[in-house]
């Protein structure tokens, strides 16, 4: 049977990425979004004639619409082999946090922390129904550097992902029992729409040496680390996270 994948914010950027990368691997997708169509069908027709794949619109930070998401892909296929945690938005207004509001805090966080952990949860419990007849069963949740590397004007922003880190944790712990693995992808500076605004400056920072790999990363960079955990490639783990940021992550002395 062909496996099945569930990307929430598939529509385009790094869940496009994903999306493809998965595709290339044999996954039927289903492709979430949550209000570009348009985006979300340039998705579906990239990803070819010969990938199965269906269209899902729903707010990951809204439980009714997580639990119509779930139903739609269960409804098609009657299995979810892997949930790509990728939604997320940023902190709106970007608001210095002594000005952040309750009102951003709460949509950032619905969006990034409390979607992704109540979808593991709904997710885990229909592959555990039907653990005999999946392959390589696996939670994968799209952090950030953000995570760790702070900005001041995305407090929720940055919470949300360093929170996405401890949901990884949770589920890595609770459903080795059942053979399902879990893992956090972490990206760094990827050319994406979340980027484009700080394209000059983090354009100047890399080539100065921002990153030990003097490049921009892709969507395709990210797509092609979520592939390779998604197949099972590392089968002797669980609960890691894998940097995928140009080794923004190492230590140095200045």
């Amino acid at each position: 049977m062909t496996p099945v994948a569930l990307v929430t914010g598939g529509s385009r950027g790094i869940g496009r990425g994903i999306c493809l990368a998965l595709a290339r691997q044999g996954y039927a997708v289903a492709i979430n979004y949550a209000g570009n169509e348009e985006a979300a069908r340039e998705t579906q027709r990239l990803l070819g004639d010969s990938a199965e794949s269906i269209l899902c619109r729903a707010n990951v930070g809204d439980s009714a619409d997580r639990q119509r998401l779930v139903e739609a892909v269960l409804a098609r296929w009657d299995r979810i082999d892997l949930l790509v945690n990728n939604a997320g938005i940023t902190s709106v207004g970007r608001r210095d946090i002594l000005e952040a509001t309750e009102e951003s805090w709460d949509q950032v966080l619905a969006v990034n922390l409390k979607g992704p952990f109540f979808l593991c949860r709904r997710v885990a419990q229909e592959m555990i129904a039907r653990r005999d007849r999946l392959r390589d069963p696996a939670l994968i949740n799209i952090s950030s550097v953000s995570a760790y590397a702070l900005s001041t004007n995305r407090g929720d922003y940055c919470v949300s992902k360093a929170g996405l880190g401890m949901v990884t944790q949770l589920w890595a712990a609770r459903l080795a029992e059942h053979g399902i693995r879990v893992y956090e992808v972490r990206p760094g500076i990827i050319e994406s729409d979340m980027t484009a605004g700080g394209r000059e400056k983090y354009t100047q920072l890399i080539a100065e040496g921002l990153t030990p790999v003097r490049r921009w990363g892709t969507p395709e960079d990210v797509g092609a680390a979520v592939a390779s955990l998604a197949v099972g490639a590392l089968p002797f783990t669980t609960g890691d996270v894998l940097n995928i940021d140009g080794g923004y992550h190492v230590r140095r002395f200045p």
